[in-house]
């Protein structure tokens, strides 16, 4: 079967944008970090490999819902991927707009667990949250095309890359941990950059996503 890819130009935009939005931490970097305090880098570690690997199972959704949209109707495509930008527009709006308080909290009062239940937990904690299907829903269309065919593949490709990319993202914040998990995690200041940074870039992505449209190139 014929392997199909985003073109250069295309997969080069989607590292970047992945990239940038994967280096600002997250609630999922901040569990990591606080496993990683409370019990060790190698914690931090498996619940990173539990958390993607969950990951992979919204990809594979994403890649098959899209492309049976696709089948039925190009328009209904469309119609998802301009939604789906106003969705990323709305996270940014929704992450400048919030509580500073609403992650300080994270990994407060965990207990020690087997590194099969660390598994367990980052695997069921992602793959029940509704906004990493979401997020996969809105983000990955952005960079398809269309006139390439094979829009499952190439969704599945993007969805792969982007684990891959943070799974090492989030393993390098497991391994500091120990010097500035207690800074990230507590530090008022650092809530307030991650969330105007992050806030921005989304808001950004959307609006780049929705004027680009179907001629991205």
């Amino acid at each position: 079967m014929e392997i199909v890819i985003p073109s250069a130009a295309n997969l080069g935009l989607f590292v970047v944008a992945a990239v940038v939005l994967l280096v600002v931490p997250g609630p999922a970097v901040l569990y990591i970090v606080a496993r990683s305090m409370a019990q060790g880098r190698k914690a931090g570690l498996v619940s990173d490999i539990g958390i993607h690997s969950a990951t992979l199972v919204h990809v594979m959704a994403a890649a098959l819902g899209l492309s049976a949209l696709l089948a039925s109707s190009a328009v209904a495509f469309s119609v998802v991927k301009y939604a789906g930008a106003a969705y990323l527009i709305w996270i940014g709006l929704k992450k400048i707009f919030g509580r500073d308080e609403e992650d300080a909290d994270i990994g407060a009062g965990m207990k020690a667990r087997s590194y099969g239940r660390l598994f367990r937990d980052g695997f069921v904690v992602n793959l029940l949250n509704p906004k990493t299907a979401l997020f996969f829903l809105a983000f990955l269309p952005q960079f398809i095309e269309v006139e390439r065919g094979h829009v499952a593949m190439q969704i599945a490709f993007l969805g792969l890359v982007f684990t891959l990319l943070g799974f090492i993202s989030d393993g390098c914040y497991a391994l500091a941990a120990g010097a500035l998990g207690e800074r990230l995690r507590q530090s008022r200041a650092y809530l307030r950059f991650e969330r105007y940074v992050s806030g921005v870039l989304f808001i950004g992505l959307g609006v780049s996503a929705a004027f680009a449209g179907n001629n991205r190139k």
